[in-house]
């Protein structure tokens, strides 16, 4: 989501939702739905990292602002992250950091190697293709899989079996931020979800099920939706299991 006007909505939110009742939501299973926290730092938050500039984040000094977010999924590889296409359509040399915190990149800073955007998305920057790959540099020989773990990327899910869990780095937060819900279908390619600050930034923040399976990625509908309390994704369909053939076949 990269519109200016949620910007406005992130300090209200923090300070409704940073509860202990609500972490629990976020961190574990059974809670209160729709209520938006600043997530701990567990495994499972390491999956999930920012994206930078490479300039920005160069040998882990940063000196830039971070832009979208990024989540590492299962690959033959080891070094495969989810995103939504618009944050990575524009050319330039890009860094992921897992589990970032407070100018800290407790995983180290991991080079993106080469983006895979679907046709739809390439040609023209269609919404309900608003999915991308990134496949990432080695570090100390490592794949960052090795080092922070993933979630498998599952296609073909019904929308809302399961409520999930969004996990993302708001443009003027140095920490994630989490919130569980349960989706619901908006048309018939996206699916949307009701989380409150969910502002710029966060656009490309995995939608993980209960069984540890990404189902979403916020984008889609007007790059991820116009107010901070309702997010959108694509359905993950045959267009997103193709391009995860595709990215997966590269190393």
């Amino acid at each position: 989501m990269n519109l200016m006007n949620r910007n406005a909505l992130l300090g209200a939110v923090f300070m409704l939702a940073v509860t202990s009742a609500s972490e629990a939501a976020a961190d574990g299973g059974p809670g209160p739905l729709g209520v938006t926290a600043v997530a701990v730092a567990t495994p499972q938050t390491a999956q999930v990292g920012a994206l930078f500039t490479v300039e920005d984040a160069e040998a882990g000094r940063f000196f830039g602002e971070h832009f979208c977010t990024a989540t590492v999924v299962r690959s033959p590889h080891h070094n495969l992250i989810a995103t939504a296409a618009h944050c990575l359509e524009q050319a330039g040399d890009f860094a992921f950091v897992p589990g970032y915190r407070d100018g800290r990149a407790p995983y180290g800073v991991w080079k993106i190697d080469r983006v895979f955007l679907p046709d739809g998305w390439a040609k023209d920057q269609d919404e309900d293709s608003d999915v991308a790959f990134a496949t990432l540099d080695e570090l100390d020989a490592k794949g960052v899989e090795d080092v922070v773990g993933a979630n498998r990327f599952a296609t073909g899910t019904a929308t809302g079996a399961t409520p999930v869990t969004l996990t993302g780095y708001p443009d003027e937060a140095e920490e994630p931020v989490r919130c569980t819900n349960r989706p619901t279908p908006h048309n018939s390619a996206q699916q949307r979800i009701a989380c409150p600050g969910l502002t710029g930034g966060t656009s490309g923040s995995p939608w993980v099920n209960g069984d540890g399976e990404v189902v979403g990625v916020l984008g889609g509908h007007e790059q991820g939706g116009a107010t901070a309390d309702v997010s959108y994704s694509v359905v993950l369909g045959a267009e997103a299991a193709e391009l995860y053939r595709d990215a997966t076949a590269e190393r």
